[in-house]
Formats: C-alpha cells, sequence, structure tokens
C-alpha cells in the first residue's frame, strides 16, 4: 500500500487518500480470513485507487482472503469482483457473475461507427438499423439489439463508407441504473 514512506507521520497530517490506504492497512493487521470494505477507492486519486485494487487483487490471490465491498465505483466491482449482488431497499435482485448482468439486463450492444468522410450527412438508412444514440463528424453511435448486432455491423458495412466499427457492450452503470429504475416503479 506504499505506507512505509509515511511511518513517522501523524494520522493528521497525511493526505484523504493516505488516511484510506491507513485504515485499509489496520484491518489487515490482524490477517482476517473476510475483510469487510466500504467504498475503498472512494477519494483516491487514479493511480492510488490502482495501487488499492492491485493490492486487493493481491490478497484475495496470495493469502485467500475473501473481500466484500461496496462500492459505487464499477471500476472496482469491474476490477476485483467475481461475485456481484445488487440490493435495493433490502431486496436482491441479482446474485451471480458480472456477465451475467450484461447475459440478462442488457438487451443491447453499441456500434461504433467511424465514416470515412467526416463531412457526411446522416445516412437515412441508419435509422432502420437501430437507435441513434449520436451522430457529428462523421461519427456515429447506434444501439441494436444484441442478438441482431452481427447483421447490423455487416448491413452498415455493405452500405456506407465506413473507415472504422467497433462494438461495445452498454456500459454497466447504465444497466445497474436501468435495474434500480425498474425496481423502484413497480
Amino acid at each position: 500500500l506504499s505506507l512505509w514512506d509515511k511511518k513517522d507521520s501523524k494520522i493528521k497530517e497525511l493526505s484523504g487518500g493516505m488516511k484510506r490506504r491507513v485504515l485499509i492497512a489496520k484491518a489487515l493487521s490482524h490477517e482476517p480470513k473476510i475483510l469487510f470494505l466500504d467504498e475503498p477507492t472512494i477519494g483516491l486519486d487514479i493511480v492510488s485507487q490502482k495501487t488499492v485494487r492491485d493490492f486487493l487483487k493481491d490478497l484475495n490471490k496470495t493469502k485467500k482472503t475473501t473481500i466484500i465491498l461496496t462500492s459505487h465505483y464499477m471500476a472496482d466491482i469491474q476490477e476485483l469482483c467475481k461475485r456481484v449482488l445488487i440490493i435495493d431497499h433490502g431486496k436482491l435482485f441479482y446474485d451471480g457473475e458480472l456477465q451475467g448482468i450484461l447475459d440478462q439486463f442488457a438487451d443491447e450492444k453499441r456500434i461504433n461507427v467511424l465514416f470515412e468522410d467526416p463531412s457526411m450527412p446522416l445516412p437515412e438508412k441508419c435509422k432502420s438499423i437501430g437507435s441513434i444514440e449520436s451522430f457529428a463528424d462523421g461519427k456515429l453511435q447506434i444501439r441494436v439489439n444484441r442478438k441482431a448486432v452481427v447483421q447490423a455491423s455487416k448491413d452498415l458495412l455493405d452500405m456506407l463508407p465506413v473507415a472504422d466499427l467497433n462494438i461495445e457492450e452498454v456500459p454497466i452503470e447504465e444497466i445497474i441504473r436501468k435495474i434500480y429504475a425498474e425496481s423502484n416503479s413497480v
């Protein structure tokens, strides 16, 4: 956790990120088999976030410590968690692997297209392929049903002068937000 350089410092003199690392080290001092962490990277800069995540992964791997964490940072969840629970108002909505959330709740994927001519207007044909998220400077983002993504990609490549195309999952934050919104409307 890169604490050695600060061994003679008083806790009140440390930065917020350093204090958080001290608290994690303190929680580990008795070598627990199970470690509970609440928002372990909140308030940390990106370098410190990576340091903490790498440390926790190593701790889990080498010491076989079970780590239970709560986090609103999807980067923490994606990088650290094998199993994910989604709980809202005490009700369990999901218990499984992160990929399972995508498989179960994400019915769309995003296709990003870069056209050869950045001044090209949005072709009408694109509207029949999926839901247009954005279009500017020859860059198109379009959502399509995940079962139709291969055909939609072929159609785009066949119909239009495409310089680049990539397919990505809808961001996990958006899927989880949708789960919570639907659970609150029930």
